[in-house]
């Protein structure tokens, strides 16, 4: 979840009804899970529960984004996909292993 201030102070209660994070004694908790905190600000916050912060200036307002997530699994692979190379010459994405690849793709819309 998410939030928007218009201070970098955390109200505990409205914090955790807006993230679901607690702020306790031993940090900011959810379920099982306590971050250690050394204070109560919004961009420690941020910095420690892995959620972005974007200020806005012109009108006095914060938003406090949600955590960021891993998008693929541990040991996660992609597809067995086959690909021409510039000259119409077919590789296949398991010929490749083992090595880094740089696959650009365009569209002209």
């Amino acid at each position: 979840m998410s939030m928007v201030t218009d201070t970098t102070t955390v109200d505990p209660a409205e914090f955790q009804r807006q993230t679901g994070w607690e702020l306790k004694a031993e940090g900011a908790c959810r379920g099982d899970l306590c971050v250690p905190l050394e204070g109560r600000e919004l961009p420690e916050l941020a910095g420690r529960l892995g959620m972005a912060l974007v200020e806005d200036a012109a009108e006095g307002l914060w938003c406090l984004g949600p955590a960021s997530e891993p998008v693929l699994a541990a040991g996660a692979l992609a597809p067995d996909w086959q690909l021409p190379d510039l000259d119409g010459r077919p590789h296949r994405r398991s010929e490749l292993l083992g090595r880094k690849v740089l696959v650009v793709a365009w569209a002209p819309w």
